[in-house]
């Protein structure tokens, strides 16, 4: 697996982790200590921002799950993927695409997110 590869997956670990404190330990694998995440809905940085970002969506789309969708494309300290937001019954309503840089070992500093579908 790619170190970009790697990112990404400790990326949806965190997104997926319903437990608090496992979310907590997903967070700090995947992210470095002041990383920032923005997107169209959300600017957060830190563990703790990033966390209840990720809570809140949560809330907001209970039983869903993050999911890669294609490859993984990356160069230098930088990565991209698509993504998308499965419901319990398999529909998608949530697709996006996330622009990443790594820090030196290979956590996410910074998360630029672009939704590109999402429901009315």
């Amino acid at each position: 697996m790619s170190v970009y590869e790697t990112a990404v997956s400790r990326y949806f670990a965190a997104w997926n982790a319903a437990d608090p404190a496992a979310r907590d330990k997903a967070v700090a694998a995947a992210w470095t200590e002041d990383a920032t995440y923005t997107d169209p809905l959300a600017e957060v940085g830190g563990h703790a921002g990033l966390a209840a970002a990720i809570a809140g969506a949560q809330e907001q789309f209970p039983g869903f799950e993050f999911r890669l969708l294609g490859a993984v494309d990356g160069h230098h300290d930088t990565a991209r993927f698509t993504w998308e937001l499965v419901a319990p019954d398999g529909s998608a309503p949530v697709q996006g695409f996330d622009v990443v840089t790594l820090a030196e070992d290979g956590r996410i500093r910074t998360v630029l997110g672009f939704l590109d579908r999402v429901p009315g």
